[in-house]
Parts: C-alpha cells; sequence; structure tokens
C-alpha cells in the first residue's frame, strides 16, 4: 500500500522522481538486452536441429546403400522362393 502513497520529503514535496529513474533505469536496461538478444545472427540456428539433419541424410545414404547392395546381390544370386524350387 505504501507505493500507492508518494513519500513526503522535509519539505513536504513529493519524492517521484527517483522512483520514475530506477524504473525507467530498468526497463530501459531491460530494453537494451532484449534488442541485443534480438540482433544475435546465432539465435536464428540451432545445433541439435542441424545435428539431426546430418544424422537424418547419413541414415538415408546407408539405407539406400543397403538396398542397392541387397538389389544386386538378389539379382546375381537369386535364391529359390521355397526349398522344393529348384532350377535343375
Amino acid at each position: 500500500m505504501r507505493a500507492i502513497v508518494p513519500a513526503l520529503s522535509h519539505a513536504g514535496t513529493t519524492r517521484r522522481m527517483i522512483d520514475y529513474f530506477a524504473l525507467a533505469l530498468g526497463h530501459g536496461l531491460l530494453a537494451i538486452v532484449l534488442l541485443r538478444l534480438v540482433w544475435r545472427d546465432d539465435l536464428d540456428v540451432d545445433p541439435a536441429i542441424a545435428d539431426n539433419q546430418v544424422a537424418e541424410e547419413q541414415r538415408r545414404k546407408d539405407a539406400l546403400a543397403a538396398r542397392k547392395q541387397a538389389a544386386r546381390g538378389e539379382a546375381a544370386n537369386p535364391t529359390p522362393s521355397s526349398p522344393g524350387d529348384t532350377a535343375a
């Protein structure tokens, strides 16, 4: 409740300037910090996303290589679909 009622000095005048100065200083410093954070370039890049993209690309390449190898292996050595199907 004391914040609503202004403090009186010995001369009877109010001392509001210190409260306004403190509020302006605090908010001004917060605004400067916010602007400095917004203008940083490294906030636009998330290293975890870049690492995940690299890992996903590597998994895709490995899967593609495995599919190609499997296709080449099946074409070179056809296996019978059942034990009774043998070519004579």
